[in-house]
């Protein structure tokens, strides 16, 4: 119990990669984990759009600079990033969310964000539906 690859995503399976290039989450594995010392809950595996990184620039959260020294490459729109939750949801209420990819976000983010308000923007689904262990049902399209 606790072992790093026993966490799930928000679907209830195993938390799958976010992204490798450029490498991201807390502990810059490709992955949203999250642990006792990410503070920030880096959970939400969200494909940044111009308008979430300009908005998070304008919050003091600049994820569009390189900055080497925290090995961090800056983002471009398209990019695969492990956000913290916080600033997915005030993104999202504000008019410039981010996109999510549901199978690579962490269960911990629920914490903070509803499930509903995750969903209304992802953007893929995995392959194998069957790791879901649940069928997508938007009901909506």
């Amino acid at each position: 119990m606790g072992f790093p690859g026993e966490e799930r995503n928000v679907l209830g399976g195993p938390l799958e990669p976010c992204g490798t290039d450029p490498m991201t989450g807390y502990t810059r594995d490709g992955s949203c984990r999250s642990g006792p010392d990410d503070l920030g809950s880096h959970t939400v595996c969200a494909v940044v759009s111009a308008e979430f990184l300009e908005m998070q620039r304008q919050l003091g959260n600049d994820l569009g600079t390189p900055r080497p020294e925290y090995d961090f490459p800056g983002l471009r729109p398209g990019d695969r990033w492990c956000v913290v939750a916080v600033r997915w949801l005030q993104a999202l209420q504000a008019g410039a969310p981010a996109g999510v990819v549901l199978a690579a976000t962490n269960a911990k983010a629920l914490e903070v964000v509803p499930l509903a308000a995750l969903r209304s923007q992802a953007v893929d689904v995995p392959d194998d539906l069957s790791s879901l262990g649940e069928q997508p049902s938007d009901g909506e399209g």
